[in-house]
């Protein structure tokens, strides 16, 4: 499957702007799905990740309350809302697959992501 990224621009401190993931030639639903940031000088960092529609997400401490991850497996896209964006969100944002049966525990390391879309930036003005 490959995955391609989209939605990024530049935004005001307390905007929203909603990213998404595509994909395509493979089996949508065969990935756990998940979205990584990084920033300048800065290691990839775990976002949110979601097995399938309508489940358990999982989201990082910094962006809880404020990002949320969805993917709809009939258009083989995974969506990231993105709410009251601050500057240090700003970063590049990559799209993720990782097999079904990774380890919920492991979701948190690039490493375990075996598939990477092309990322796309954000950048939060104050």
């Amino acid at each position: 499957v490959q995955l391609q990224a989209s939605g990024g621009g530049l935004v005001q401190v307390g905007d929203s702007l909603r990213l998404t993931c595509a994909a395509s030639g493979g089996s949508f639903n065969a990935y756990t799905l998940g979205w990584f940031r990084q920033a300048p000088g800065k290691d990839r960092e775990f976002v949110a990740a979601i097995r399938r529609s309508g489940g358990t997400p999982y989201v990082a401490h910094s962006v809880k309350g404020r990002f949320i991850i969805s993917r709809d497996g009939a258009k083989g896209t995974a969506y990231l809302q993105m709410n009251s964006l601050k500057p240090e969100d700003t970063a590049i944002y990559y799209c993720a697959a990782a097999p079904q049966s990774t380890i919920v525990s492991s979701f948190y390391s690039a490493r375990a992501w075996t598939i990477w879309g092309r990322g796309t930036l954000v950048t939060v003005s104050s």
